[in-house]
């Protein structure tokens, strides 16, 4: 699922950020209202989490414009306490309103619920439980290590994109990452040899891909 997230403090763009990435999410980020909408217009999203008093375009701004012409989902974060925000966020479109602070895993699991993420994905006869974080081939464990069943995931929840290394990199062993890029290729090959060769698609100076159809 495509989310964008917009919010002009940076420590809390990069902490979102990375854990809807580690989820799986494509994410979009801005820091502004004007980056945000021209990422609305840009690209397919199935979620818009919007800081409130961001700069530029507020959130509640974008939050109408959004809803005026998509049914993109709206999550509205503010550090507003009123009863009487709240309900004006809502009555301008969002779909759900949190509090900042709040606890970021906490924020992740209302997105999911909100977007109907789901917690098992088939791939073939692959299935990903990203609850037990397994792999199974034809209903068998496959006992994957971590970074496979990592792997696996990213790739299946962003079926049809094309990911490169450094994605890779940054979403499955974490932005500070330090070590050789060929670590992925790897990796991909221990994968492929417990889900078999023809999930995981190599496209040369591009990356990896998912592309069969999954549930």
């Amino acid at each position: 699922m495509n989310v964008l997230i917009a919010d002009d403090q940076k420590d809390m763009l990069k902490i979102l950020c990375a854990y809807f990435e580690k989820e799986g999410f494509t994410v979009f980020q801005a820091e502004n209202g004007e980056a945000a909408l021209d990422i609305f217009y840009r690209e397919k999203l199935d979620l818009a989490v919007l800081d409130w008093m961001i700069l530029g375009v507020d959130g509640v701004d974008i939050c109408k414009e959004i809803k005026a012409s998509s049914a993109v989902k709206v999550m509205m974060l503010t550090a507003k306490s009123e009863g009487e925000d709240e309900c004006y966020a809502l009555e301008a479109g969002a779909d759900d309103y949190v509090k900042k602070p709040f606890y970021p895993k906490a924020l992740l699991a209302r997105a999911k619920n909100l977007t109907g993420f789901q917690n098992c994905l088939q791939v073939a006869d692959i299935k990903i439980d990203t609850h037990a974080k397994k792999l199974f081939k034809a209903g068998v464990d496959i006992n994957a290590t971590k970074t496979e069943y990592e792997l696996m995931r990213v790739l299946s929840q962003n079926k049809g994109a094309i990911l490169n290394r450094t994605q890779l990199l940054d979403i499955v062993w974490g932005m500070d990452y330090e070590g050789e890029e060929r670590t992925v290729d790897t990796h991909i090959r221990r994968l492929r040899e417990k889900i078999g060769d023809g999930l995981v698609k190599t496209h040369r100076g591009m990356g990896y891909s998912i592309e069969v159809g999954y549930e």
